[in-house]
């Protein structure tokens, strides 16, 4: 057996959602203060899914509920 299981399923998946005027501004600012902190050329959509990834690792009660109800990804 190796000591690397098996990976996880990577397939993306995409997910369409609408945000207040005033959430869109500040991912725009966000993503501006991003690019020149790291000299990239990220777009809001590439910067989404990192930021939602670290709120959820960060939500320790989530962490806990989930656990609890042993739900699965």
């Amino acid at each position: 057996m190796l000591k690397l299981a098996k990976l996880p399923d990577r397939t993306p998946v995409k997910i369409g959602i609408t945000v207040t005027p005033d959430l869109a501004h500040a991912l725009a600012d966000y993503t501006a203060l991003y690019n020149r902190a790291y000299s990239d050329k990220a777009e809001v959509a590439d910067l989404i899914p990192a930021m939602l990834e670290s709120f959820l690792a960060s939500d320790r009660a989530f962490a806990k509920a989930r656990k609890e109800a042993e739900v699965t990804p």
